[in-house]
């Protein structure tokens, strides 16, 4: 069974500059639900990886972060899909954790529960430090145009190979033909 990585805020949902911090804050890109639906009746197994320094930062608890993923997962299963998992970095940038992209740690802890090598397994992200986790693993970087997706491919220094798509329904048609 293929696993495929995607980023949360940007990717899944809309993103803001001043963070997702309560549920009713967390709404869906337009057809990202029916993406990840896609990919899980095509017998992908998807699991999120997330920077979450809101939690860091003291912005919202881990109450309201299960509350939002909840929110998150309710959305998803009703479109039909399934997230097998959702992994996050609650630390700040300048903690330096092994677990926040740009590192990879999040990644590892996700092949090892999983059991799998991550060699080009499918990362998705909107961000340069979604691609850099990715491709630190040997992943395959996907970046989305969603979210911070055109500031990051304007920015340039995106790693070796790295292949962009308007958005995760475009990534998903890509990826289950």
């Amino acid at each position: 069974m293929k696993l495929v990585i995607l980023d949360r805020d940007g990717v899944i949902n809309y993103d803001s500059d001043k963070y997702i911090k309560q549920p009713d804050e967390w709404r869906a890109i337009p057809g990202s639900l029916d993406a990840i639906a896609r990919l899980t009746q095509a017998g992908c197994r998807v699991v999120v990886a997330t920077n979450q320094s809101g939690i860091g930062r003291g912005l919202f608890d881990m109450a309201t972060l299960n509350a939002i993923h909840a929110k998150m997962h309710r959305a998803v299963n009703q479109a039909g899909g399934r997230i097998e998992a959702v992994f996050y970095c609650p630390d700040t940038d300048e903690s330096r954790s092994a677990c926040r992209k740009p590192n990879p740690g999040m990644f590892y802890a996700i092949a090892e529960r999983f059991n799998v090598v991550l060699d080009q397994a499918p990362c998705v992200g909107d961000s340069l430090r979604d691609l850099q986790a990715a491709a630190a693993v040997g992943g395959q970087p996907i970046l989305v145009l969603t979210g911070k997706g055109r500031k990051t491919r304007a920015a340039g220094g995106l790693p070796e190979g790295t292949t962009v798509y308007p958005d995760l329904a475009a990534v998903a048609q890509a990826l289950c033909q």
